[in-house]
């Protein structure tokens, strides 16, 4: 296994000590998370906590050819599920499906991110999956009208993990995200029924997310890896708990995220960037999966364009810069009264 280099210190064994969120950037795998032993100020009632307790796994995985986007959400009062397939050579969506559901009986988000994982949607016409295996893998399937997706992702030589937790201000208590660095794949697609591809020479990272969070949220997102350099970042409800780079297999914290984009053409040229001046990258994006949904009690708006970031990273203020060409990878301007 890669010996993990970091600036974090290790996870704390649970998410709560002493009733409290154990707020911090942490390096390396936590075994579940679990808020119930929240205490005042931070507790509340069940009832509360049923509605804006969210929780969600999201894959995403890529190579020269392919973008594939995975996701299993439970949002408490309901659940939904979604997979794509964006081809990069002609620049559009292969595969775009999403269905709804009831949790507890069609789908399942488990509470533990990576090891012991087991997350599931069923649905109508639809098997969505993502388990760990005792080999050190999380086994991926999607099976929709379109998509034929199976695919192991290998969390075994990996970088550091990250986990991030935090509290929510505005009407929420708190969060917390495991976030992985690439992760070989093996597997193949099917789209259609008909065209297949080769998945062995993709690179995937997992988003393990799991909170009290506040009826309005909202973030930027952005996220892309290579074996030699990843990064993450996100700007709104999380602040920048979560920002992080990881470079020849060290993980190092990020400042605050910075997004210039335009809203109203999510399509042009965005900049991304960090206040601590270690990262500095632009995006072009290549297209796009979106969605604007409104159920009167509920609502979003959600792009996540696929495209290639270049520019230029650094370890520390005063490090050479490390030149970024051509990392795939998403963005994400995303909105929720949920």
């Amino acid at each position: 296994m890669t010996e993990a280099r970091s600036r974090l210190p290790a996870p704390p064994p649970e998410v709560v000590i002493d009733g409290a969120p154990a707020i911090g950037r942490y390096a390396g795998r936590i075994a579940t998370i679990d808020w119930r032993a929240l205490s005042e100020p931070h507790r509340r009632s069940a009832l509360w906590q049923r509605l804006h307790h969210k929780r969600w796994h999201y894959v995403g995985l890529g190579n020269g050819e392919l973008f594939i986007g995975v996701a299993i959400v439970d949002l408490g009062w309901t659940c939904t599920a979604f997979a794509y397939v964006f081809e990069r050579r002609s620049k559009s969506l292969l595969a775009n499906w999403r269905q709804d559901g009831m949790p507890g009986l069609q789908c399942r988000v488990s509470d533990q991110p990576l090891s012991g994982c087991d997350s599931w949607f069923r649905g109508p016409g639809a098997r969505l999956s993502l388990r760990h295996q005792p080999e050190d893998t999380l086994s991926l399937k999607v099976q929709t009208a379109g998509i034929d997706l199976q695919a192991e992702l290998r969390l075994t030589d990996a970088a550091p993990m990250l986990l991030a937790i935090g509290r929510i201000e505005n009407g929420g208590v708190a969060h917390a995200t495991q976030k992985s660095p690439a992760l070989k794949v093996k597997g193949q697609l099917k789209v259609g029924g008909q065209a297949s591809f080769s998945l062995e020479d993709a690179i995937a990272s997992v988003d393990a997310s799991n909170g009290l969070l506040a009826r309005n949220t909202d973030w930027r997102w952005a996220c892309a890896h290579s074996p030699e350099v990843g990064f993450n970042l996100q700007n709104g409800y999380f602040g920048a708990n979560e920002n992080a780079l990881w470079l020849q297999g060290e993980l190092i914290p990020l400042g605050a995220a910075r997004f210039e984009f335009e809203p109203k053409q999510p399509m042009a040229p965005w900049r991304v960037s960090t206040d601590d001046g270690l990262l500095d990258l632009s995006f072009s994006p290549e297209g796009a999966r979106q969605e604007d949904r409104n159920l009167f009690i509920a609502a979003s708006h959600y792009i996540q364009p696929v495209g290639t970031f270049s520019g230029q990273v650094k370890t520390s203020k005063d490090a050479l810069p490390f030149a970024v060409k051509g990392l795939l990878g998403v963005t994400e301007d995303h909105q929720s009264r949920w």
